[in-house]
């Protein structure tokens, strides 16, 4: 039974591209943005907060926060995101993915707000209360990974599918710009009012009193993008593949989609009602295995080792930096002009690195398909990382810092354009309906694990600026990035074709038993929708 036959979804995967897809895409990538800034303005702020309340006369150095309350300020919120994705994919298959959308905006909300807030003034307690609210809303940004690439991916025909996945996960590129405008505009309002000496002048007043409202302001500003879409995403309707494949309610998903979309669908009550019989099997369970065992396997390894690459190389770069010369010593700044220079690098290495290849994969993906994506991506990431990591000692030098800083970007350039992106398309494709959200919050878990292990053991290597350590854990991450090479051929091409046929849910040939020729020979799929 071809899912052609069955109107609901043949409507659904020949819609022309309509201005709704649009506004869902910029609707479900707010939780990206969050996701993104986030990171990203935890990376400066967790210098700030190291030299605000870790100071240490006796050390002569600037405070700095202690290697294990580093990696707790950062990881805590992957620990939260870990459990927020298994969490809400599963309830987004159990419920509908539209009743707890919602849930997740308002978490991130209000966690963003509180991340700024302080129960006492103590260091400790001032740590404890950001460690706490991290962790939630990491819950809430967890738990838009599963429900949005699922929404999306349900929402659009199959010409353009892939390109909108890949769109909303480029909003995180969008958070890290402007992560760095308002980190870098902030520490500059307040540098030109309150700059303090630097810390060989001053030791104590090198450490502006006011610095402590900045990393506050920028926590607190995280909340604002969420809280703006908030209305809009409470009036998106189920997705008709929900409503009617799980559901078996084709009236009903014929009324939603007909509402937002430009779209005639008829009822198919009878085929519908076969259809679920068909696909009625649970994620535990020989047939789930024999049809979906491998993609599985493939879209849980590659996101795991992608993630340890990535999250390590986002979350170290503050401490990479100024051993390249991008930014000053700590000992030559003061607190608010560290910030700064760290924002103003970080910034530039997003815009010309990170930022164009989130645009790249999505102008690309349809013609070049997912899984030569992938392979290309990563694989140049291992070249990049491999020749930093072996000819550190040499790239280090004030004269060679800009090629380094070009390799540097290069690797964030091909993680963007391939596995970063394609990660988190390809889950939201391979499974059926009814544990599409499952399956993309355990590839996506998987991958959180992945960026865990970058923030407790790769990060920990870097904290000192040890150049040995540095080199040693370069030439680590090229490593796993070939391991991800590999997995990589655990997965299968996607392109140009309908969720039921990739899944085989229209009853058609196991998507598992898919040989490489026919991952080659699958048809060109347009930008046009």
């Amino acid at each position: 039974m071809a899912s052609g036959n069955i109107a609901v979804l043949n409507a659904l995967d020949t819609a022309r591209t309509q201005w709704y897809h649009i506004t869902a895409i910029v609707i479900a990538g707010m939780g990206f943005f969050t996701d993104a800034y986030d990171l990203f303005c935890i990376s400066t702020v967790s210098k700030l907060l190291g030299r605000l309340y870790y100071y240490n006369p006796a050390t002569n150095k600037p405070g700095k926060l202690p290697h294990t309350i580093n990696n707790f300020v950062v990881g805590v919120a992957l620990v939260g995101t870990i459990t927020g994705q298994l969490v809400f994919g599963w309830l987004g298959d159990k419920l509908g993915r539209k009743k707890v959308y919602g849930v997740t905006l308002i978490l991130m909300v209000i966690c963003a707000i509180c991340s700024g807030l302080s129960f006492g003034y103590s260091a400790k307690s001032v740590i404890t209360t950001l460690c706490f609210f991290r962790f939630w809303l990491g819950f809430g940004i967890g738990g838009d990974y599963p429900l949005s690439a699922t929404i999306m991916s349900e929402y659009a025909n199959k010409k353009t599918r892939g390109a909108f996945i890949a769109a909303v996960f480029a909003m995180q590129g969008v958070g890290i710009i402007f992560a760095g405008l308002v980190s870098m505009a902030l520490s500059s309002i307040f540098l030109s009012n309150y700059e303090g000496p630097n810390f060989q002048t001053n030791h104590v007043l090198s450490t502006e009193p006011e610095a402590d409202y900045v990393w506050r302001i920028v926590l607190m500003l995280g909340a604002l993008p969420a809280l703006l879409t908030y209305y809009w995403r409470m009036k998106m309707p189920e997705t008709g593949r929900y409503t009617a494949i799980i559901e078996g309610n084709a009236r009903q998903a014929a009324i939603d989609m007909g509402r937002v979309l430009d779209i005639e669908i008829q009822e198919d009550h009878d085929k519908l009602s076969q259809f679920k019989a068909s696909n009625n099997y649970p994620l535990i369970s020989r047939e789930f295995f024999q049809r979906h065992g491998l993609h599985l396997i493939g879209t849980m390894s590659t996101w795991f080792l992608l993630d340890i690459a990535f999250y390590s190389q986002n979350l170290t770069q503050k401490d990479i930096f100024p051993t390249m010369g991008l930014t000053n010593k700590d000992v030559n700044v003061s607190a608010l002009r560290e910030m700064f220079e760290t924002s103003r690098a970080m910034f530039v290495v997003a815009l010309l690195g990170t930022f164009p290849g989130y645009w790249f994969t999505v102008y690309f993906i349809e013609s070049m398909g997912r899984f030569y994506i992938q392979l290309i991506g990563f694989f140049m990431m291992s070249v990049f990382m491999l020749i930093m990591g072996i000819k550190y000692d040499y790239l280090k030098n004030e004269e060679h810092k800009w090629i380094f800083a070009a390799l540097y970007g290069l690797t964030f350039f091909f993680a963007n354009f391939g596995p970063n992106s394609t990660t988190f398309v390809l889950p939201a494709e391979l499974f059926p309906t009814r544990l599409r959200s499952t399956c993309h919050a355990l590839s996506a878990a998987s991958g959180k694990a992945g960026a865990m292990i970058g923030a407790f053991v790769v990060q920990s290597y870097t904290l000192d600026g040890d150049i040995k350590k540095i080199k040693h854990t370069m030439i680590f991450l090229a490593f796993t990035n070939m391991l991800g090479f590999c997995c990589t051929f655990l997965v299968t091409e996607t392109k140009g074709r309908s969720l039921e046929e990739i899944s085989g849910e229209d009853g058609g040939q196991n998507e598992t038993q898919m040989t490489n020729k026919q991952r080659v020979t699958l048809p060109e799929a347009s930008w046009e929708g």
